[in-house]
Parts: C-alpha cells; structure tokens; sequence
C-alpha cells in the first residue's frame, strides 16, 4: 500500500487521538454535553492563542476568519492598510475591496517581509487608518513577519492590528496580548493539526469598541452574534461538532508538550531541511532573516519543472509537497514542517525529493541531502 505523508502546509497530518476522536459517534450541538465540549475547547485555545481576549469558533475555512475580520470591523470608504507579500497578503486586500474599504497596499517582494517602520511610514502619512493587516506565516513564500516589532507601532495609534495567522498558530510564537494583537485570525488544517472546517477568531476590547462603528452588512459572519452566543456557551449556527471534539484532543496534545518545546520542534524540522537543500544545491525563496519554521519555499534548477516533480512525489511515492504559486508557479516546492510530522517524516520526504530530482536530470551526490539533514538532526 502506498504511504500518504502530507508535508503540505495545509491540510497537516494528523495525530492518532485526532483521528479516532473524528470516528466518534455524532452528538447534538444544543445539548449540556456539548456545551462542556465548547467550552473546553474555548478555554485551550486561549491558551494556544496566548490571550485572554475572546476567542470565538466558525464553522468556515480560515477566509472566513479573515472575511469576518474585515467586514466586522470596517466600514465602506474606510482606510486600512494590507501587506501584499504573497497569495495570502493579496487576500486581505481582495477582502477589504469587496466591503469597498480603501486599502492602502504596501506591496514587498515575495521572499522578503514587511517592516515595522514601512507600517509607520503609511500611519504617519495617512491618519485615518483604521486597520493594518499582516499576515503571521505567508505560505506562498515562507516568511515569516515580526508581528511584535509592527505591534509597537500600531498600539500607539487608534488602528486595530489584524493578523493572519492561519498558516503559523501552534507552529511558530504569536504572543497574542504581549505583542498587543487586536485581532488573530486561525483555522483548523495547519499548526492546530486538524482536518478544514473551523475558523478562529480572537478579538480584545480596541477591536470590539471599532465594530460598534460598523456599518458594512455581515450575517452568518457577525461576530457579535457570535460573542453573545459564546456568552451562553453556545454557537449561533450549527457547528462542525466532530471538528470541535477533535480539537480538544489536538489542543490536549500541544499542551502537552509545551508551546515553547512545539516551536523548538518545528524550528529543528525546518533547519534540517533547509541543510539537506543546500547540500542537493539547492536556495531558498525565503531570505534567511525571515524565512518561516512553518514551511520551506525550495528554488528548484533551471529545467526542473516543479509542478511535474511534486506530481510525481505525489502520485508514484505518496509524499505530498506543496508547489509554488502565482509568479513561481512551477519553480518551487514547498515542504511543511507543522503538523503531526517528526524528523523522520522530514528525512522521508528528502529521500523521495532525491530520487525524483536524479531521475528529472538534476546532478549531484545522491544521498547528500539526507546525510545532511541526518547530520543536524543528530547534533544536539
């Protein structure tokens, strides 16, 4: 039988009490047992969120989170301002037009990330922003932004800080209150190792008073009907019960193991990796003062077609990696590190990406990149 290893940034693997919890009989939403359910899982993901603001669940994809982000807080005609650094980053833009918010788009380079004083720069010039939206883990490049640094910046203007954090919670550090975060946006197939189907929202008390203000319409996305059915342990809508129940034995495990060790883990999984491209000879789209823990972006040689290579790593071996999008489309891969994943998964995946680039003509010393990454894994 052929394996199915997912070294994807989303969907993750999942871990073994996940899955058996997803094979649980189905319970009903409105019922006491499930109001325990809810609330445990509210009370841990405060805890992964590290806040103490409300954190509210959707039954919806992780752009759900971020639609309910925008068309919460905003108003058509007002300003914010996005970071486009990526298929992601371009999403908050393309969210914030369609609710007829001026978005004020700072545009970066893929495979470099934003700055805090490029944010200062805009809130200096424009003083009527409402909102700045970054993004935690840009997936399509593996960076990863200093959302601590931006978070001085905003907290000293009347702008809500609004992060995406889809690609990155669970996997790499979001200090959600200390880093002074308004507004965290999560979802459930990436760091939380669960399957789609649960968007998280978190919200303090600077990003409540600015959604009194609101005028753009929201329904099934209104997140004070959402606050106050959270205040009855309650779901406004029916939500995605057997994800939920699945989320507190996820939650259980991360806990478990300490956020501070899960970061450490999948920091190692990601440098070990990074070592065994370079010895294949291989770069990395991501600069190395910002390159993500979550996800490797792997350039790949001039000839090697990489939409062909993760096809075949897919279809013929059962190891699934990522290809790139947009401009470099076909020109990288990219290998997930968050998940249920350890540092054989990685070497695994390193050996099938070997083979496949031997047998599409690249040259080089087979077998250099898993003594490579062996040799990292192996130093303490």
């Amino acid at each position: 039988m052929k394996r199915n290893l997912l070294l994807t940034p989303g969907p993750t693997q999942l871990p073994a009490p996940v899955c058996e919890a997803l094979g649980r009989p189905i319970i009903h939403h409105r019922t006491p047992q499930f109001q325990a359910i809810l609330k445990e899982a509210v009370d841990g993901l405060k805890h992964i969120f590290q806040t103490k603001n409300d954190v509210l669940i959707l039954t919806s994809s992780g752009t759900g989170g971020m639609e309910a982000a925008v068309c919460n807080l905003l108003s058509p005609k007002d300003q914010a301002i996005t970071v486009d650094g990526g298929k992601f980053g371009e999403r908050w833009t393309e969210l914030c037009q369609a609710y007829g918010v001026d978005a004020k788009v700072l545009k970066i380079k893929w495979g470099q990330a934003p700055t805090a004083a490029q944010i200062k720069q805009i809130l200096d010039e424009e003083k009527n922003i409402k909102a700045v939206f970054v993004t935690l883990v840009e997936t399509s490049t593996g960076v990863t932004t200093d959302i601590k640094a931006i978070g001085e910046v905003v907290k000293k203007t009347n702008a809500v800080l609004v992060v995406d954090a889809i690609s990155g919670l669970g996997a790499v550090d979001l200090q959600t209150d200390n880093w002074g975060v308004d507004v965290v946006v999560a979802g459930s197939q990436k760091g939380l190792m669960l399957p789609p189907g649960l968007a998280f929202v978190s919200v303090s008390s600077k990003a409540w008073a600015l959604m009194e203000k609101s005028t753009n319409p929201k329904y099934y996305f209104n997140l004070k009907e959402a606050k106050k059915a959270a205040e009855k342990t309650d779901t406004p809508f029916t939500p995605a019960i057997g994800i939920v129940i699945a989320l507190n034995e996820s939650i259980k495990l991360m806990k478990a193991a300490g956020l501070e060790k899960l970061f450490s883990h999948y920091a190692r999984l990601a440098k070990g990796t990074r070592a065994a491209a370079q010895a294949l000879g291989l770069s990395l789209l991501a600069e190395d003062s910002c390159i993500s823990n979550a996800v490797t972006p792997i350039n790949l040689p001039v000839g090697i077609d990489g939409e062909k290579l993760a096809k075949i790593m897919r279809d013929t071996h059962g190891i699934t990696v990522a290809g790139g999008q947009d401009a470099v489309k076909g020109k990288i891969i990219r290998i997930s590190h968050m998940g249920c994943l350890d540092e054989y998964d990685m070497l695994t995946g390193i050996a099938c990406l070997e083979k496949v680039l031997h047998e599409m003509g690249h040259k080089f010393q087979l077998g250099a990149g898993v003594a490579a990454a062996q040799k990292f894994f192996n130093t303490k």
